[in-house]
């Protein structure tokens, strides 16, 4: 006779979400000290998962970053897991790795007993500097959150419906997005006015939508960042926005019944005949989810 079966605790009925803004062009030694101190702040108010900017240990600087040695980077992604474990939430943090031919600009996600338990690579890549130094991910991502499903963009990711939608079509309730939206100057004030940086998805998923982005000058003052970090519902309403200059958290309590992905799954059923070809699709994606990028 078997001894006593696991229990899984029902997924929770809210989430709450810290988004941190933070400086792009900065080195890793301080980016680390500000990931330190925003997850012990978000720990604080009691927020379960913290969601830091893309690249946010190494930066997205690759004249720096690019000089980073492999084991540097990975002290600090292991000091960010031991800080997850400290303060007890999930974090998702971002690194730009070396690999054996080109660089991977991934999302680190980390529970809270310090383990990373999902990893996604950017696929769409953007600007000169990121394609000339790095080669595009090959998966979509899937993964939970204390049983909520959860699914991850990077920056211009979140320009293709298609890599949150078919994970929102197998049960993603939430998209953490982390962004770096660094361009030169007026390319940014153009962004600014026009919403282009990062615009909601939740009125095409009816999901919740959770983006990090960035703040700053790069340290030849070319390029800054747009900010504007939020939370939106998954009418595409802000629950908590983010300033244009400054680092700082913003916080919400997602109500997760309202995330019932109502449009993805209108598109799934309609019209019938694309339905067994999405089958097939989403039998793939979830096949690759918990591929290790490399």
């Amino acid at each position: 006779m078997g001894g006593p079966e696991e229990v899984t605790a029902p997924a929770p009925k809210t989430l709450q979400v810290s988004c941190v803004q933070l400086h792009w062009g900065t080195k890793l030694e301080r980016n680390l000290e500000r990931t330190f101190h925003f997850i012990r702040q978000a720990a604080m108010e009691g927020s379960r998962v913290v969601l830091f900017p893309e690249a946010s240990l190494t930066g997205y600087y690759f004249p720096e970053l690019i000089k980073l040695s492999s084991d540097a980077v990975q002290r600090a992604l292991d000091q960010t897991c031991q800080a997850a474990s400290d303060a007890g939430v999930w974090v998702i943090a971002g690194s730009i790795r070396k690999t054996a031919d080109k660089f991977l600009n991934l999302a680190h996600v980390i529970s809270p007993r310090g383990d990373i338990v999902h990893e996604y690579a950017k696929v769409h890549l953007a600007g000169f500097d990121e394609k000339k130094h790095c080669r595009g991910g090959d998966k979509l991502s899937l993964f939970e959150i204390d049983g909520v499903p959860c699914t991850l963009v990077i920056c211009r990711d979140g320009r293709h419906p298609e890599l949150y939608r078919l994970p929102a079509m197998l049960g993603a309730q939430v998209l953490f997005h982390p962004s770096c939206s660094s361009d030169e100057i007026e390319a940014v004030i153009w962004k600014r006015t026009s919403g282009r940086a990062q615009q909601p998805v939740g009125p095409n998923s009816r999901i919740f939508h959770c983006v990090a982005n960035t703040v700053g000058q790069s340290p030849d003052g070319r390029q800054t960042s747009s900010g504007q970090s939020f939370i939106r519902e998954p009418n595409g309403m802000p629950l908590a926005e983010a300033g244009w200059y400054q680092e700082e958290m913003i916080t919400a309590v997602l109500d997760l019944h309202r995330a019932d992905r109502s449009y993805v799954l209108d598109s799934l059923n309609d019209p019938p005949f694309l339905r067994s070809h999405w089958e097939k699709v989403l039998q793939a994606v979830k096949a690759r989810a918990d591929l290790k990028p490399e």
